[in-house]
């Protein structure tokens, strides 16, 4: 039984890619911020919550480099999404530092944490989530949230030695989804935003485990160190 490490399990995404991959048979660890009803709801026995404010970063590196639950990951999926509506000119240093411990920094210390196991095994797969906002600068009011998200594009880029040892890391540009999050700006017009998606419509949550479950599956074995935009064009 693969084990495999969630780290955003309560946004609406990763509570159906618990579920999704709790169906698969997989030994599911699924973060949450806070206490998550949706995933308090599943009762399986494959299936562990960690519940972490990874905003307090030291406290998170500290609890990963001591926890033994980090030693035997198979897949890691990062769905960390903090977003702080703010315009830029409003912006602080603690605006910045939460935005990149909790959409960035957290991805960095669990990845270094779990790749010697990996290594050992020669087998891993890695997917960090990042955001259409990346590809068009973000608006003014997430430009911080855009910036932190962009840092697991590149991220990738160093770690591509690893892909003799078949650990395949990628990262998904996730466009506009319909989910919660992309409800939290109230200035934002959404009709205008789908006009603009040449396809005309938001991808639905099931599209984007799909492609989730693919990329972290043995059936990839060859996509590796790629930023996938799937955003319908």
């Amino acid at each position: 039984m693969k084990k495999i490490l969630i780290l955003g399990a309560s946004s609406d995404v990763g509570s159906e890619l618990v579920k999704y991959y709790i169906n698969k048979n997989f030994h599911v660890i699924a973060h949450c911020n806070k206490n998550s009803k949706k995933l308090k709801k599943i009762k399986k026995k494959n299936f562990k919550i960690m519940q972490f404010d990874l905003r307090k970063i030291n406290n998170f590196e500290k609890f990963v480099k001591n926890n033994k639950i980090f030693n035997d990951i198979d897949i890691f999926v990062s769905l960390t999404g903090y977003l702080k509506i703010k315009k830029i000119k409003d912006v602080n240093v603690k605006d910045f530092t939460d935005h990149f411990n909790v959409n960035y920094l957290s991805n960095f210390i669990v990845t270094q944490k779990i790749i010697n196991s990996m290594i050992k095994k020669n087998w891993g797969r890695i997917v960090y989530a990042s955001s259409i906002g990346t590809k068009f600068g973000g608006s003014n009011n997430s430009f911080v949230y855009s910036l932190s998200k962009f840092m697991n594009e590149f991220f990738p880029r160093p770690l591509r030695n690893l892909t003799k040892n078949n650990i395949l890391i990628n990262t998904l540009q996730v466009g506009l989804t319909d989910t919660k999050l992309n409800k939290i700006d109230k200035n934002k017009d959404m009709k205008k935003r789908i006009s603009l998606i040449p396809l005309n419509r938001m991808a639905k949550i099931k599209e984007v485990i799909r492609y989730i479950y693919f990329l972290t599956s043995e059936e990839n074995s060859l996509i590796s160190n790629e930023v996938i935009n799937i955003s319908g064009g």
